[in-house]
């Protein structure tokens, strides 16, 4: 059964209930209403009576004995009467032969050790409903009204009833298929992007929302997941051609390398080395490519829990790993301290690959300026300064401006920073440093040091 079926379903089953509940309080109300006025008129009467006692006359056929009763107010219903007295003896109008139960309950009213009282009952098959009241000393006066026409009224009313029941379960029925089909028009369109995305693996498919409830926003969120895929499919293919393109290039020097080493042994040994050196720095470059891809491609959900992390004492060790790695150069460092959230692993990658890339553009006994404060880390090179129309690219995978395309390295490196900033809330920026060189900036959300 599909959801739509079970939603009318289920408004159908509720408005049976509702429309079955409000039949029986309309039956329950016609039938107080009916009975109502067949009890105030039996009590009318035996009021009536009561005032205007009625007399007992013999002379009858037999001998017996016959009630003379006051008529009816305006020509009322007048009701069937039979007085009863405490022995049980009864007394009906002359011509009245059908007597009315007069069992222990009706003696005990006649003899004043009971009050007054309506029942029901049969008659000759007839259904009646009885009032009993006392009547003078040892005396009670029953007046019977039959009750045909109310359960006529009833019976109909109740199948009318039942009808309009019926109907409206079916019009609620109906009316719920059409409601659910609109209602579920969103789950619809968003169930039949699904199945194309899936089908066809195309993740340019959008749906078409055309409201503000749950549904439709349901289905915007589901817009945007698509979008979020899609860039980062996009990126993928870009990361994977863009890393094929630079593979390319240092295995096919290596390969050649390798290949003249096998091939040549006549090479002079000067020459030997060489290209043995050239060997051993290409696979360093590619192996610094490869961990640099992998670092770039690590999904982010994969990472570990964040930690506290003093920026300033990273920094320092970033630092002097830098001294160690490029002598020639001179890394200044002053730092105040500094606590941040986040990876300290992908922290002292980011802030490394600041150094490496300042050490790059500065000239040998050059001098590299880090500066740390208030969650940021600022690394300044001497060089010459990046071109303006190259710092909007300078952190995208991949990207060396045309004066670095004779430099080692992979174009990764401020595209890992960026990634880095970005993961942990912060940004990074690279703008022109007065009096020349470039400064780059890592800054990252600070942390109260209470």
């Amino acid at each position: 059964m599909s959801f739509r079926v079970r939603l009318a379903v289920a408004a159908a089953v509720a408005v049976a209930v509702a429309v079955a509940l409000a039949a029986v309080i309309a039956y329950a109300v016609v039938r107080s209403q009916l009975r109502s006025e067949v009890d105030d008129a039996l009590s009318a009467r035996v009021e009536q009576i009561q005032h205007v006692p009625p007399n007992v006359e013999g002379g009858g056929p037999g001998g017996r004995f016959f009630l003379r009763i006051p008529g009816p107010a305006l020509g009322g219903a007048a009701g069937y009467v039979q007085v009863v007295g405490e022995d049980g003896t009864t007394f009906r109008p002359e011509g009245a032969e059908v007597p009315l139960p007069a069992g222990s309950r009706v003696t005990a009213v006649a003899a004043g050790r009971s009050t007054a009282y309506f029942e029901d009952t049969h008659v000759t098959n007839t259904h009646v409903r009885v009032l009993t009241a006392p009547l003078g000393q040892g005396y009670a006066v029953q007046v019977a009204r039959p009750l045909s026409e109310v359960d006529d009224t009833l019976s109909r009313t109740r199948n009318l009833l039942i009808v309009v029941a019926l109907a409206g379960i079916g019009i609620a029925a109906l009316l719920g298929l059409a409601v659910a089909r609109a209602a579920l028009a969103p789950v619809r369109r968003l169930t039949r992007t699904t199945e194309e995305v899936t089908a066809t693996g195309d993740l340019t498919q959008r749906i078409d929302v055309r409201g503000r409830d749950e549904l439709n926003r349901l289905a915007a969120s589901f817009n945007t997941m698509l979008a979020a895929l899609e860039e980062s499919a996009r990126s993928q293919r870009q990361l994977v051609a863009d890393a094929s393109h630079e593979l390319r290039t240092p295995l096919t020097s290596l390969r050649t390398n390798i290949e003249v080493l096998a091939r040549d042994d006549s090479m002079a040994p000067e020459e030997r080395e060489r290209l043995l050196h050239d060997v051993v720095e290409q696979l360093g470059e590619m192996s610094a490519l490869v961990t640099e891809l992998v670092e770039l491609a690590r999904e982010e959900h994969d990472a570990p829990a964040g930690e506290d992390v003093r920026l300033d004492l990273v920094a320092a060790e970033a630092v002097e790993r830098a001294r160690r790695n490029r002598p020639g150069i001179r890394y200044e460092l002053a730092a105040e301290p500094s606590l941040v959230h986040g990876l300290p692993g992908q922290i002292e990658r980011a802030i490394s690959n600041l150094l490496d890339n300042a050490g790059k553009w500065s000239d040998q006994g050059g001098e590299v300026d880090v500066r740390v404060r208030d969650g940021e880390i600022a690394v300044r090179d001497h060089g010459p300064g990046i071109a303006a129309e190259d710092l909007p690219h300078v952190f995208d995978n991949f990207y060396r401006a045309p004066s670095a395309r004779g430099m080692p390295g992979s174009g990764l490196g401020l595209a890992i920073v960026r990634r880095v900033a970005e993961s942990h809330g912060g940004t990074a920026v690279a703008e022109p440093a007065e009096g020349g060189g470039t400064v780059v900036r890592l800054s990252l959300p600070e942390q109260n040091s209470a």
